[in-house]
């Protein structure tokens, strides 16, 4: 583990599970990298899973948008709900959102199942070093449409590139890494905070 909030949780003992969306499909993306350190320097409250299936699913069309659902939209569906929160980090492309990513978003939206993305914590870790204003702008709208609760504090840019990868697919920056295990012990501090609010005991 490599930075990080420790001994936040001692009174709840389930790890909060969080889902790691990228929005890249190369295989060396800055995004899916920092989202592997955030899994792999997690603190041991936080189960931290890395989604793989963005490059599987089918374009949206309502239409098909129907009991049986794609293998690979059902997938989808149900790791967002199995989950208590989730982190997106995606590049920006032609000054939006990629296209692949805006896909996954969209056939998130369609499910009114319990535990959808709806009112679902949801933050963004930001590799970019440009900033890709526009991409975050397009994804705070579109989490704000699909009425997601976005942890501001959660919510980090962490400039990354292809040289601050290393063999193992992770951030070689001890700064870096860091950041991102402190932004996703910042999330797990909020589903805390929220459980005791609601006074849900746990589990």
């Amino acid at each position: 583990m490599t930075g990080g909030i420790t001994g936040v949780r001692s009174d709840m003992p389930t790890p909060w599970r969080v889902l790691l969306i990228s929005g890249s499909l190369r295989d060396n993306s800055t995004n899916t990298a920092v989202l592997r350190t955030a899994q792999a320097d997690a603190e041991p409250w936080i189960d931290a899973t890395l989604y793989h299936g963005l490059g599987t699913l089918p374009h949206f069309n309502p239409d098909d948008d129907i009991e049986p659902l794609a293998p690979a939209i059902e997938q989808l569906r149900s790791s967002i709900r199995a989950a208590d929160a989730l982190v997106f980090s995606t590049p920006e492309y032609a000054g939006a959102l990629p296209g692949s990513f805006k896909n996954l978003l969209d056939w998130t939206i369609g499910d009114d199942q319990p535990g959808s993305i709806y009112e679902k914590p949801v933050a963004w870790i930001n590799t970019s070093p440009r900033g890709a204003e526009h991409a975050y702008q397009s994804l705070a709208l579109v989490l704000g449409y699909a009425k997601a609760v976005v942890v501001v504090p959660a919510c980090v840019h962490v400039p990354v590139t292809a040289t601050d990868i290393d063999e193992h697919g992770l951030i070689v920056d001890r700064d870096a890494r860091g950041r991102v295990a402190r932004a996703l012990a910042q999330l797990g501090e909020h589903l805390d905070a929220t459980r005791r609010a609601t006074n849900v005991p746990g589990s």
